[in-house]
């Protein structure tokens, strides 16, 4: 294996181009949570642009530049007041960017052999390594590194994750690359009110000198990349709704039927109803529950790891979803909401239940939990956290739980900073631990899905050898 050592080249900070005059925003009750959170580590992996280092650097700079002015929360720093609510102060105080080398290395060293581990130089390609969210206090809130490969470039984001969650990341992240390449008009302008129930008079007491991670991040795990055809998909999704598979299907119709049952909230209109009940021959209004693709992938996954951790039957196993809730609240947020706007939505079973009935019924359960997660669902979880305010408890205590977060719908691959779409999407070390599970939507896109599975290495080397799963993976990284 090459060297991996990275160079540390420059650093500097990157002020926004223009004067903020956004005032104070306060933190939610979907946000304060995420204090005891590393920060978000994302990036993106890229051929090496026809631009030589020494342009692009400062040219990334000065598109980064111009993006703070779009997103001033992100050049400002976490303040509390003497009554314990915090803030994000749009200060312009700026964030982090570093140039690093790590010259020795080529894309194929990092696109691995298939069945590999993730490599470990991905954990090197992001700054503010484990750093906890509530030290935005007094460092900057987002840091930008961008590793210089042999034939190639990483774009490594690390952002205080009290601050956003994984839409604004994307839409942060997308921006960027759009101002990099000259767009004459940004596709989606964040929206930063703080007029919804998300935001909340209740405090957030915590001990003096913050939070701390309720995980132990030291603990050893495996972390592999599983990647979902769309054919494995559509196959999978048949034998979870038990109806025959064929070739011919009309995948998309299926899909926006999936969507309808199980979100109402991203229902079509009156005229793609008319549409699906004529391509399906049976009334428009029916008691039958259709999962979707993405149901059924989280449920062979839970089975699969369920198995492979050997549990006792009478177990109680955890399946958590990381909700969007933006389209779900009355009235509803706008789609680009800045900030956190999601819930933890658990699954309860049985390790005796999950193995013992069939992939029909662990979906459904699934199911049953994000359909039921309405507006007044949403309320009540503002509520209950405001009697009891509290830092979220990311982990596996119990060593039975699935944490399921990102999503297949983010828009990872949508950026092009002037040299084309990334390779791939991966992450750091942050917020890892045994059953953190992350959604990727897969390059080729078209229904395509990868994992990025975290599990201990007894567990991992049980899902490999599990026969169901891998009936429907393929593994890359």
């Amino acid at each position: 294996m090459p060297c991996s050592t990275p160079t540390l080249v420059s650093k500097c900070t990157v002020f926004p181009d223009q004067k903020s005059a956004m005032g104070d925003l306060k933190l939610s009750v979907s946000d304060l949570p995420m204090l005891s959170c590393h920060y978000i580590q994302k990036g993106c992996l890229f051929t090496l642009s026809s631009v030589p280092f020494h342009s692009l650097v400062p040219l990334l700079k000065s598109a980064l530049s111009r993006t703070l002015s779009l997103f001033p929360p992100l050049a400002g720093r976490l303040t509390t007041d003497s009554d314990g609510y915090v803030y994000i102060t749009c200060n312009d105080d700026g964030v982090d960017f570093l140039h690093v080398s790590s010259a020795a290395l080529s894309i194929r060293d990092l696109l691995g052999a298939t069945g590999d581990d993730v490599p470990d130089y991905f954990k090197e390609f992001f700054t503010f390594d484990r750093k906890v969210s509530y030290t935005g206090h007094f460092s900057p809130i987002l840091a930008v590194q961008v590793t210089e490969l042999s034939d190639g470039v990483f774009i490594g984001c690390s952002v205080n994750h009290a601050v956003i969650d994984g839409t604004s990341f994307w839409n942060f992240f997308n921006t960027f690359a759009e101002v990099c390449g000259e767009a004459k008009k940004i596709s989606n302008a964040p929206d930063f009110h703080r007029d919804c129930v998300l935001v909340s008079e209740a405090v957030l007491r915590l001990p003096e000198g913050g939070p701390q991670v309720t995980f132990n991040a030291d603990k050893p795990y495996r972390e592999r990349i599983f990647t979902f055809s769309r054919e494995a998909l559509r196959k999978l999704k048949a034998r979870t709704n038990n109806r025959k598979w064929t070739p011919n299907d009309d995948i998309n119709a299926v899909e926006i039927m999936g969507k309808q049952s199980n979100d109402p909230y991203e229902k079509e209109n009156d005229k793609v109803s008319a549409i699906l009940g004529s391509l399906f021959k049976r009334p428009q209004v029916t008691e039958t529950v259709e999962i979707s693709s993405f149901q059924s992938l989280c449920a062979l996954l839970w089975r699969a790891v369920t198995r492979a951790r050997k549990l006792s039957s009478s177990k109680t196993t955890t399946f958590r979803m990381a909700v969007n809730c933006r389209h779900r609240l009355e009235p509803k947020l706008d789609p680009y909401y800045f900030g956190n706007a999601i819930q933890s939505v658990p699954t309860f079973a049985s390790a005796g239940d999950v193995l013992t009935r069939d992939l029909h019924w662990c979906a459904k359960q699934l199911n049953k939990s994000v359909k039921a997660h309405s507006n007044a669902t949403v309320r009540r979880f503002v509520e209950d956290w405001e009697s009891n305010p509290r830092c979220f408890p990311l982990g596996n205590a119990d060593g039975a739980s699935i944490t399921m977060g990102s999503s297949p719908r983010f828009p990872m691959y949508d950026n092009d900073f002037g040299w084309g779409r990334p390779l791939l999407v991966r992450s750091g070390r942050a917020n890892k631990f045994d059953g953190k599970i992350s959604a990727f939507p897969g390059r080729e896109g078209n229904g395509t899905v990868d994992l990025e599975v975290i599990l201990a290495p007894e567990t991992m080397a049980g899902l490999e050898s599990d026969p169901e799963f891998m009936l429907y993976a393929s593994s890359q990284l």
